[in-house]
């Protein structure tokens, strides 16, 4: 009911006031979770572009949100991406099968004095699935597949594609270490109103600092069949305050044409949605 209500006063209210509901939300479920501190820690699909192969537990809610700034310098144009609330929503309904639930809140802005220059409104709701393939085992790496579903008539106007978006991706995760690992995605996306697929890939390496912080590097991009491919990199940190509550930040650039610069900060937090 709690989210049912978050995504309702999203509809209703401008998204900065969004920004603060999802705030209050946030900090009175922590305190809640603070107090079922009986799992290991949660893994998270943030902050990086890399899709862990990891499942929310069954019976478990677990929210992920935050806030992200793009810019891209273009023949002295420059345009602004600023999305306030990057939130996904996971449900371990099975053991081997988690729901998903994503929606976000996007402003886009160019250097010029045109009103039609400057994009506000909601991106396409996504809706997909996650589910376990195989388990890690000595060389072997933890496999898991999702898909997602883009959903244009819960668009706002300015960011509304008159098709159904889809992806699909496996996400593989390899233990070299006690403390680093190696993660990596291989997928597709047809989206945007456009018939071609683009070939997708993710490749990231994190370390465990210590108990609390952790550190990782990425390197990602796609594979558009009629245009140029794009590859980008990024790297930040992750602090867990509790077993159920983590905080994060990332910086990034691309390496081909693209973002001059990323930056993004988020929390995300699971809580059991029955009392035992």
């Amino acid at each position: 009911m709690k989210i049912l209500q978050i995504l309702y006063m999203s509809m209703k209210f401008p998204a900065k006031n969004l920004t603060l509901s999802m705030a209050f939300f946030v900090v009175k479920w922590v305190a809640f979770s603070q107090e079922k501190e009986v799992m290991e820690a949660l893994t998270t699909d943030r902050p990086d572009q890399t899709e862990s192969a990891n499942l929310v537990p069954k019976g478990f809610l677990q929210l992920e949100t935050g806030a992200a700034y793009e810019s891209f310098n273009n023949y002295s144009i420059k345009t602004e991406y600023v999305t306030y609330n990057t939130t996904l929503v996971r449900y371990g309904l099975l053991n081997n099968l988690e729901l998903r639930l994503g929606w976000d809140f996007v402003e886009t802005k160019m250097n010029s004095q045109n009103p039609k220059d400057k994009l506000s409104g909601f991106n396409p709701l996504l809706l997909g699935i996650k589910t376990s393939i195989a388990k890690e085992k000595d060389w072997f790496p933890e496999i898991a597949l999702l898909g997602h579903l883009y959903l244009p008539f819960m668009a706002g106007s300015d960011y509304k594609p008159n098709t159904t978006g889809i992806d699909f991706r496996f996400a593989f995760a390899h233990t070299l270490s006690e403390k680093s690992s190696l993660s990596y995605n291989l997928g597709a996306t047809w989206g945007n109103d456009s018939p071609e697929a683009s070939y997708a890939y993710t490749i990231a390496y994190g370390h465990s600092l210590n108990k609390k912080i952790g550190a990782y590097i990425e390197i990602y991009g796609d594979f558009p069949e009629n245009s140029k491919a794009k590859h980008l990199w990024d790297a930040g940190f992750t602090y867990l305050i509790s077993n159920n509550f983590q905080l994060d930040a990332t910086v990034g650039t691309s390496i081909t044409k693209g973002p001059d610069l990323l930056l993004s900060a988020g929390e995300s937090f699971r809580i059991p949605t029955k009392k035992k």
